[in-house]
């Protein structure tokens, strides 16, 4: 698989995510205006309000549930990004008998270079 591969099955997920995710809140959303619409029937049936009124205040809180900011996550966020690897599926990293790619030496440039650092850094 090459990376060209790895990127289209990224974009892919990636879109499939965010159908996932429009389908999901178009479903909430449905729930919303139904529960909201029989809180304004109820209440026009007691003569709270009147129809027009129920009409505009199913309409005002779906308008404000659209525009309500996402709930974020309480976890706490890593202090550094997360390291990610990328192994061919037909490649062992492991294996001495496969050439080094590109990918194979620029990682293990960026791996000499962390100890340089580490090693500076101590001095």
């Amino acid at each position: 698989m090459g990376l060209g591969d790895l990127v289209q099955k990224a974009v892919y997920l990636g879109i499939g995510v965010a159908s996932y995710a429009g389908e999901k809140a178009g479903e909430k959303l449905g729930e919303l205006r139904v529960q909201v619409q029989k809180l304004a029937d109820e209440m026009v049936d007691r003569g709270e309000m009147t129809a027009e009124e129920g009409r505009r205040f199913v309409d005002e809180m779906v308008s404000r549930a659209q525009q309500m900011p996402t709930v974020e996550s309480t976890d706490k966020k890593p202090a550094e990004p997360r390291k990610i690897e990328i192994l061919d599926d037909d490649e062992d990293p492991k294996s001495p008998s496969t050439p080094p790619s590109g990918v194979d030496a620029m990682r293990q440039q960026v791996m000499d270079l962390q100890e340089e650092l580490r090693r500076l850094k101590r001095d």
